[in-house]
């Protein structure tokens, strides 16, 4: 029977994708973990890759559509074999569907059934050949002025036969339009600051689609997550003479760092405090049995993508680094897998490259918690025997959800993950 190619987690909450190529076709053979797609996410590219392996029967969407998360988006099989059946069983009542669909409304945790592909902008040519609207565009264009609120019309194109493109539409300067009142992003209010400034004194920058997510999921944080902070200091100077050690004679793409080394430490004290490896649902606590660690990547264009170190209590140190470098060039690069930013269940944010001494992070929910890691820096200090002298110390802070936990085990998580960066022989048992 032919099984449905479902859109996976785009992470972050992201709720859809638009669909830029298929990178196979219909009667293509696939493998079970084959990439068949790129689709568009708020802050990267992400492959969609084949769960089930067979002959390719159907892709049901074009490129430029617009693809919510957990719906079915074409159908692997036997050659010649017929999908009416199986695509009149999908549009029926059903159960949640399993595999990737199930996992996004396991993690929703509203047991929905997954949304159906949205069809594509219809593009039926006028006899003159205009689009809807007046104006040659894309589907992806279109999408991007109406969320940006640019009327195309202002809009020059440079494909064929001057067809506006995506990268048209992002390059408009909107400064070269009539003064308007902004359009906010979906779901997010917009500001009451008054009328916006125009002029040759100021530049208008119309939000991306990543920093409008990132705007989104920082109201809802920080509006519904009742967070509180805890912060404590920690000697590092074993940590750092220990990764020294670990990294003589290792390649570069087998050398460990400083973060690979908290992130270890992070999920080992995490099996200590399986209520801080919790997702909050209202009613309800989801307590996962597996560690997964987001682990906060700055983009090069600006804003931030979690990618996510699985099983990091489990996995060696060295296959830990080796993992986490190959997914943080992914992100650099703007092309991710599914599963290199989903499925996070504690967050670490690392600013220590930055010469930061100290910051609080905003909790990614529905996760209960988020270490802030700073700098690393020489600080003077009292040793055992009295005397003065130097040695290496970070600030770490917790922020916790404090419907999930309180301070008292927040504190003692701390004081757990300060033993185990301050001796960190353990991170190698």
């Amino acid at each position: 029977m032919a099984e449905p190619i479902v859109m996976p987690n785009l992470g972050a909450g992201t709720e859809e994708g638009t669909l830029i190529n298929w990178l196979k076709q219909v009667g293509d053979t696939v493998n079970d973990g084959d990439v068949i797609a790129e689709v568009d996410a708020d802050k990267a590219t992400v492959e969609v890759p084949v769960t089930v392996s067979g002959t390719i029967l159907s892709l049901d969407a074009e490129p430029g559509a617009s693809l919510k998360v957990g719906s079915v988006i074409g159908y692997v099989g036997q050659p010649g074999e017929n999908v009416s059946g199986a695509k009149a069983s999908q549009s029926a009542p059903q159960p949640a569907a399993q595999g990737n669909g199930a996992a996004v409304a396991q993690e929703r945790g509203n047991g929905a059934p997954p949304a159906q592909t949205e069809a594509p902008e219809e593009e039926t040519a006028d006899v003159d050949g205009t689009l809807p609207g007046g104006v040659k565009a894309s589907p992806v264009a279109r999408k991007i002025a109406s969320e940006r609120g640019i009327d195309l019309r202002q809009v020059q194109g440079t494909g064929p036969g001057g067809r506006i493109v995506k990268a048209d539409v992002e390059n408009f300067t909107p400064s070269a339009a009539p003064t308007r009142a902004a359009a906010p992003a979906a779901g997010i209010p917009a500001p009451s600051y008054g009328e916006i400034p125009s002029g040759p004194d100021v530049e208008v920058i119309e939000t991306t689609k990543l920093r409008s997510r990132i705007a989104a999921r920082m109201i809802e944080s920080k509006q519904q997550v009742p967070h509180f902070y805890v912060t404590t200091e920690i000697d590092v100077e074993a940590l750092l003479n220990l990764r020294k050690q670990l990294n003589e004679g290792l390649s570069d793409e087998q050398k460990i760092s400083v973060n690979d080394m908290i992130v270890k430490a992070t999920a080992l004290t995490l099996r200590q405090f399986p209520n801080l490896n919790s997702h909050y649902y209202g009613n309800q606590i989801v307590r996962h049995k597996r560690i997964h660690i987001g682990i906060a990547v700055a983009l090069p264009q600006g804003g931030l993508i979690n990618v996510v170190a699985r099983d990091a209590d489990k996995v060696s140190l060295g296959t830990l680094a080796v993992n986490n470098k190959e997914m943080i060039a992914r992100a650099l690069e703007g092309k991710v897998k599914p599963e290199d930013i989903t499925g996070s269940t504690f967050t670490v944010s690392n600013m220590g490259m930055y010469d930061v001494e100290h910051f609080i992070a905003v909790i990614n929910p529905p996760e209960a918690g988020i270490l802030a890691i700073g700098s690393a820096i020489k600080v003077p200090i009292v040793k055992p025997d009295g005397t003065l002298g130097v040695g290496n110390h970070m600030k770490v802070t917790i922020s916790v959800d404090h419907r999930v936990s309180d301070g008292a085990e927040a504190a003692k998580y701390l004081q757990a993950f300060k033993k185990m960066i301050e001796t960190p022989m353990q991170l190698l048992l």
